[in-house]
């Protein structure tokens, strides 16, 4: 759970590097997504770090939507992989 937090925290300050008309939008998608999975069984590892690579390939995804440096997700890449 805290994994999943840390990772919601460092999608949202992502989220505040996009053109600020976009930001209200991926905030709820984020939050909704994150909600969505909550359910996951926390002693199911394979299932955890599949829903957080795949957060943070969709945060990839959504920088370079923006042209934003793929590098600022590096923390999240650090967070996602620990």
């Amino acid at each position: 759970m805290e994994k999943a937090l840390k990772i919601y925290g460092e999608v949202l300050r992502l989220v505040r590097r996009l053109p600020k008309d976009s930001q209200p939008y991926y905030a709820k998608y984020a939050r909704e997504n994150f909600v969505n999975y909550r359910e996951v069984e926390a002693n199911d590892d394979q299932a955890l770090h599949d829903l957080f690579l795949r957060a943070y390939n969709h945060s990839l995804w959504v920088l370079n939507k923006y042209s934003v440096d793929e590098s600022a997700a590096d923390k999240l890449k650090k967070i996602c992989s620990d």
